[in-house]
């Protein structure tokens, strides 16, 4: 017997904003079913003494300190600008007033 109905399907369309053929429509419920069927059989594993998984491994990031760098200067950097005025870029207009 199928978990997932047509209805559930259109929902879940509706909500991906996703359309369905009829033949996808049964294709996706067969997948669905079987998705849950493997999240039951799950369940069936004893997990009684089994601690939540937190973390994915004991290993702690080593992290460098940042150092503050002056690599180019003002200058240099508008160099190579197709745009500049003395101290800017110069770019298009993105954002227009109504």
């Amino acid at each position: 017997m199928s978990r997932i109905s047509n209805e559930t399907i259109d929902k879940i369309a509706h909500l991906a904003r996703l359309e369905f053929e009829d033949e996808a429509k049964v294709e996706i419920a067969n997948d669905m079913n079987r998705m849950l069927d493997f999240v039951d059989k799950l369940n069936e594993l004893p997990t009684d003494n089994v601690e939540p998984l937190i973390y994915m491994s004991r290993e702690v990031n080593v992290l460098r300190e940042d150092f503050v760098t002056q690599e180019l200067t003002q200058k240099e950097a508008l160099l190579n600008a197709p745009k500049k005025d003395s101290d800017y870029f110069k770019v298009p207009k993105v954002v227009e007033k109504k």
